[in-house]
């Protein structure tokens, strides 16, 4: 506070300074009350935001926790070699009648179920899964032909939601009373669903499984990567350091940055005028969602890597051109290297957004029903953001679930590259 008279100026009896004048001290008190105000907002804003979002996580773990595990019957299964021995025909027991050997253990349980109406609302209860379990079974160990062998069964989809506590599962009022007789025996039980990670899509939602869309996106984000990740660093090495200064590599700059931005369903637009249309690759195909990404991703790792070799301090550069190497030997042996960590983690952050986008994958066909998983990169496939889109799309309640579920699994993917890339900058990351 400045408690004197102004410059040229006599102290007047009673001056108590500019500062400290009431007009002062109100000004300051606003001023004092509007910093109160503007950090009040920020506040506010920043706990609405954090409600929004744990309003999101709780909702979808609310709803997805539950397909981590399946509803499945214990039963007596008998394996009748009048139905199953094949002389150990592999082909044929693979064709045999596995579901009608599980409704038949359903049956013994129900002998007052004899008519048409009754029988087919028992089958109704048992998943088609039960069938290929059964099937599993016998071929692993083709000895239990003749045997009653005691198995977990799954169950349908309505009966997994009624045993969930879910209403309107749709179920009849006889099926309801059939499971309840069946839960008061002690024979059904939710167990781990196993098949949710194994298993690729399905008609029916107790079989549909994540494991066909995760080798997917295997495939397509490995194609990404050995792309994007060379081209990227090499183009980021030119711009920075070997590129003059002139009109045409501003232009590039200028391009690469609004790259960048560019809606991603413009490069699955792309993608299918190019690579589809024009040279004829494969829909549907991990080789051609991996270069559309790619396109995607490249201007993010040029960006990142650019930036990572400008932080590297000019000293470095000039001790190495001092003690006689080249200009590539001073960019390869010393700035690179020690640029490799802001690197790698612009790699990171740009291959989790290519993991978890859609638009431009539903543009070249990877939004396919797929039932077998992918085993190379020309296969028909799917990625993980599309199958939880096909899931979402579907009419079944059980794929609500299934659907939320598989957002859990992306979403854990994504935290954990996230993770990895702030792993890598704090662990190599050096401040100059």
């Amino acid at each position: 506070m400045i408690d004197a008279a102004p410059t040229g100026t006599a102290r007047a009896p009673g001056y108590i300074g500019y500062h400290r004048s009431d007009r002062a001290v109100a000004r300051l008190r606003r001023r004092y009350a509007r910093e109160r105000r503007f950090k009040t907002y920020g506040l506010v804003a920043v706990l609405i935001a954090m409600g929004m979002l744990a309003f999101i996580l709780v909702d979808i773990v609310s709803k997805g926790y539950s397909a981590f595990v399946q509803t499945k019957v214990e039963l007596e299964v008998f394996l009748d070699p009048a139905e199953l021995d094949a002389g150990g025909d592999r082909a044929a027991l693979m064709g045999a009648n596995y579901q009608g050997l599980a409704n038949e253990a359903l049956y013994r349980l129900f002998p007052e179920a004899t008519d048409r109406r009754e029988r087919r609302a028992l089958r109704d209860l048992l998943s088609p899964a039960a069938g290929y379990e059964l099937r599993e079974m016998v071929l692993d160990d083709p000895g239990l032909i003749g045997q009653t062998v005691a198995v977990a069964l799954t169950l349908s989809d309505q009966v997994d939601q009624h045993h969930k506590g879910r209403t309107g599962s749709g179920l009849s009022d006889d099926q309801i009373a059939a499971y309840e007789r069946l839960e008061e025996a002690g024979l059904v039980a939710a167990r781990f669903n196993t098949a949710f990670f194994t298993s690729a899509d399905s008609r029916d939602p107790e079989m549909a499984g994540i494991w066909g869309a995760v080798k997917g996106s295997f495939f397509t984000l490995l194609v990404t990567l050995a792309i994007s990740f060379p081209i990227g660093i090499a183009a980021a090495v030119y711009l920075e350091e070997f590129a003059q200064r002139n009109r045409l590599t501003d232009f590039i700059e200028v391009n690469i940055n609004n790259l960048a931005a560019v809606p991603s369903i413009v490069f699955g637009l792309l993608g299918l005028a190019v690579f589809i249309q024009t040279f004829g690759m494969p829909r549907s195909a991990p080789l051609v969602g991996g270069l559309v990404l790619a396109l995607m991703t490249l201007p993010v790792i040029i960006i990142a890597a650019r930036a990572a070799l400008k932080a590297v301090p000019p000293s470095i550069r000039e001790a190495a051109l001092g003690m006689g190497a080249s200009p590539l030997q001073t960019v390869l042996h010393h700035v690179l290297p020690l640029a490799m960590p802001g690197i790698m983690t612009g790699t990171i952050i740009g291959m989790a957004r290519a993991l978890g986008e859609t638009a431009p994958l539903l543009m070249i066909g990877m939004v396919a029903f797929i039932v077998t998983p992918p085993s190379g990169f020309t296969d028909a496939s799917t990625v993980l953001p599309v199958q939880i889109f096909i899931w979402a799309d579907s009419p079944e309640r059980a794929f609500v679930e299934r659907t939320s579920a598989g957002i859990m699994v992306l979403l854990a993917f994504l935290i954990a590259m996230n993770g990895l890339a702030v792993w890598l900058r704090k662990r190599f990351e050096r401040r100059w």
